[in-house]
């Protein structure tokens, strides 16, 4: 089932996530609804916190995003309950876009290797290091559970670039191919 997507000012994309156990109710279920709803609206990454639930899970495919001839350089995964063990490298430069931020793009620097420790869908744990592309899309999707948005990360000058564009985002003006659930100030 495709599910709406919260959009910038919803208050559970501002909250650090809690970790779940492996009874949470209809588990498998939401992880097939999420990567059903991030494929319909063309993501290449999507956490719990964007479909409403504050909960540390967070699925990914960089495959489109790989050149041509490396997709298999990319990933598939499922991650619950993900803790960074570190990050190290120069922080390099690339321009990312965000579900739940429609329109908006800008130059996030991030450390180009990530160790991570996580659960899979299966409740198996597991310790690994990520770099490049699939590395920054997890850190993109990990700062969703941490209630952190990439537009936070942007340089000054384009934050205030884009802060109109935000407000009007927040009060429900976006023109996307998928369902928003926008805050409502009453």
């Amino acid at each position: 089932m495709i599910l709406p997507i919260y959009a910038y000012g919803q208050p559970v994309l501002k909250k650090v996530a809690e970790d779940i156990t492996a009874d949470y109710p209809d588990l498998q279920q939401l992880i097939a609804n999420m990567w059903e709803t991030m494929y319909h609206a063309h993501g290449v990454g999507l956490a719990a916190p964007q479909i409403g639930l504050s909960i540390r899970l967070f699925v990914v495919d960089s495959v489109p995003m790989m050149e041509e001839g490396k997709e298999a350089e990319g990933i598939k995964r499922v991650f619950i309950n993900a803790h960074k063990v570190e990050e190290t490298g120069a922080p390099w430069s690339f321009e990312e876009g965000c579900l739940s931020i429609p329109d908006i793009r800008g130059d996030v620097d991030r450390p180009p290797v990530l160790r991570l420790r996580f659960l899979d869908e299966k409740f198996v744990e597991h310790e690994e290091v990520f770099t490049g592309l699939n590395a920054r899309v997890i850190q993109h999707e990990y700062d969703h559970i941490d209630g952190v948005l990439f537009v936070e990360r942007l340089k000054p000058l384009k934050k205030r670039l884009v802060q109109r564009r935000l407000e009007s985002i927040r009060k429900g003006y976006a023109d996307v191919e998928y369902r928003m659930k926008f805050y409502s100030v009453r």
